[in-house]
Parts: structure tokens; C-alpha cells; sequence
């Protein structure tokens, strides 16, 4: 059987139809599977399985190699292990790949955690290795396929088994790697969210003066006078705004949150902070509640440092 082959229409061929042609991966002498990580690492979003960050690439493994992507959901913090093979999958595919996962769950298990395998070809010999762990092991299983469309090339990813949601739950913050506003303006967030956050660094203004936005890759933090100073950072998504108070979890605390009608996403244990699902258009008895917190923060943060 020759190769799959789709139409569509093109419209800068003036109403033409354009042939896309399913290509193999392993055998082109054109891509490869640094080309497809590459493709992942750049927009994790093509995968499917949400509005993902990369966390790591080639993410070393103590005596068990390296992972090949390790991609993070900003407001669940759930993380995937990710690991691509070209062609069909193989016993040592799915071995690595679960290897993997236990190794990173193992070592940051405040984080849920799900393996994804990622293949051209996983067959149904595979598929019922792989159902057999599924629901003890959270597995992911996609199907990837390479077209060329004209002199480029396109990819789509097909989920072909899902996970069964388990219970589980890192250690490392984000490294501080410096990028710039035009960064999060056009890949992570909008314009419209970058000025809600200009909005919400006026009221860090009110508490230290000095305070500036320093736009790193994983999120935007708080610079004073030349020195990172965290107590609150800054994730603008499309639609919406997460903002990190730097504050331990106390009864006192939550209960102002709710009564402000603040929306809290999941507490981040390891670096004792709260995370808030912030759009335009926040209310007065909001700010006022935000900007308490703020200020609580930076006192905490000063004596801390």
C-alpha cells in the first residue's frame, strides 16, 4: 500500500487543490527525530494535550540516558515525560519511556506525572502491552505522521490511548533564562495580557517602589534595582493572567482569597505559594486583596533572604 494522501485547498494556489503526502520520518533523509522535538519543544500545544510549557529537553537521566522532552501545564502543574521514536514502537521504547517517568516522579512527587510515547507506528501488539500498564501507569500513547506539503512539512499528532487519571502529585523551580516582553507577548500570552500584567506590577508598585517586570522564558519575575526579588512573579496565558504570591498556606489567607472571590489554582507546596487565575476587569475589593497579600509577601521575603 503507497503512502496516505490528502487534499485541501489552497488559496495561494487561487482556488487549487494541494496534494499533502504522508512521508516516513525514519526513512527521509530530510527529517529526523531531533526535527520532531524540535517542532514539540517550540509549541508544545501541537500535541493536544493542552496549553503546555517546555520544562527540559534532553533532560538527563542518572544511569538511565536521557528524556527527551519534559513539558509542564502551567496551572495544574502536571507534568508529561515525553519520549519520540520513529517508526514503530518496541519493547525498549516503552520500557524507557516508563523508566522515565518513575524516575522523575520519584524525584519531584509533589507533581502529578504522565508518560507519553510518541511513535509513526504503534501497533496493536504494542497497544495491548502498553493497555496492560495502563491505569497503573498514567500512559499516553500518539500516533505522529510528517506530510509534505509543497517544499515544507507539516505535523499531526493523533492521541491513540489515553491515561486513566491516578493520584499522584518538583522540586526545581523554572530556570531564570532571559527572554524579552515581544516573547510573551506573541508565544505564551497576548498583549491584552501582558498590560493586565503592567496592571498588576502597579500594584507591586505600591509596595516597592523600585519594582520592575524581568521577563524570563518560564515567567515574568519581580526585579529591584538590578536584583531578582520573587516574591510575587507572573504567567500571562491567552486568556488570562497566573499570578505567584511567595506566602505560607494559612486558613487566614485562603479564607481572604474566597471572600474576595479570587480563583486559586492548585497551591504550590515546594515554593510555598499561591497561584491566582487573574483576568482583566479585577474588582476594587480584589486589588485590595491582592495588594495585602503582596505586601505580606515582600515583608516575608525580606526577612527571608
Amino acid at each position: 500500500m503507497g503512502p496516505a494522501t490528502l487534499y485541501i485547498l489552497s488559496y495561494a494556489q487561487h482556488g487549487n487543490l494541494m496534494k499533502l503526502e504522508a512521508i516516513s520520518i525514519k526513512r527521509s533523509s530530510t527529517l529526523n527525530e531531533k526535527w520532531v522535538q524540535d517542532q514539540i519543544a517550540e509549541d508544545p500545544s501541537i500535541l493536544g494535550l493542552g496549553d503546555l510549557v517546555l520544562k527540559d529537553k534532553e533532560r538527563i537521566q542518572q544511569n538511565a540516558g536521557r528524556l527527551d522532552l519534559l513539558l509542564q501545564d502551567p496551572e495544574t502543574l502536571k507534568r508529561y515525560e515525553v519520549e519520540i521514536q520513529l517508526g514503530a514502537t518496541d519493547e525498549s521504547h516503552i520500557i524507557r519511556t516508563i523508566e522515565y517517568w518513575d524516575i522523575e516522579r520519584k524525584r519531584y512527587p509533589q507533581y502529578e506525572h504522565a508518560a507519553v510515547i510518541i511513535a509513526e507506528d504503534i501497533t496493536s501488539r504494542f497497544l495491548n502491552v502498553i493497555q496492560l500498564f495502563n491505569g497503573t501507569i498514567p500512559l499516553i500513547a500518539m500516533k505522529v505522521t510528517a506530510y509534505k506539503v509543497g517544499d515544507e512539512y507539516a505535523l499531526t499528532f493523533v492521541k491513540v490511548l489515553d491515561e486513566m487519571s491516578l493520584g499522584l502529585v518538583d522540586e526545581d523551580e523554572p530556570v531564570a533564562e532571559p527572554t524579552d516582553r515581544a516573547f510573551w507577548e506573541t508565544k505564551r500570552g497576548t498583549k491584552k495580557t501582558l498590560q493586565a500584567t503592567d496592571s498588576l506590577l502597579t500594584l507591586v508598585k505600591e509596595v516597592e517602589p523600585r519594582a520592575s517586570l524581568k521577563y524570563n522564558k518560564h515567567y515574568i519575575g519581580i526585579e529591584v534595582d538590578g536584583t531578582a526579588r520573587n516574591f510575587v512573579s507572573f504567567m500571562p496565558r491567552k486568556a488570562h493572567v497566573i499570578m505567584t504570591i511567595r506566602l505560607p498556606k494559612t486558613v487566614e489567607t485562603d479564607e481572604l482569597l474566597e471572600e474576595a472571590g479570587l480563583e486559586t489554582l492548585t497551591y504550590e507546596t515546594q515554593w510555598r505559594q499561591y497561584r491566582l487565575r487573574l483576568e482583566s476587569g479585577i474588582e476594587e475589593k480584589q486589588k485590595e486583596a491582592i495588594l495585602s497579600l503582596v505586601k505580606r509577601a515582600s515583608e516575608s521575603f525580606g526577612k527571608s533572604a
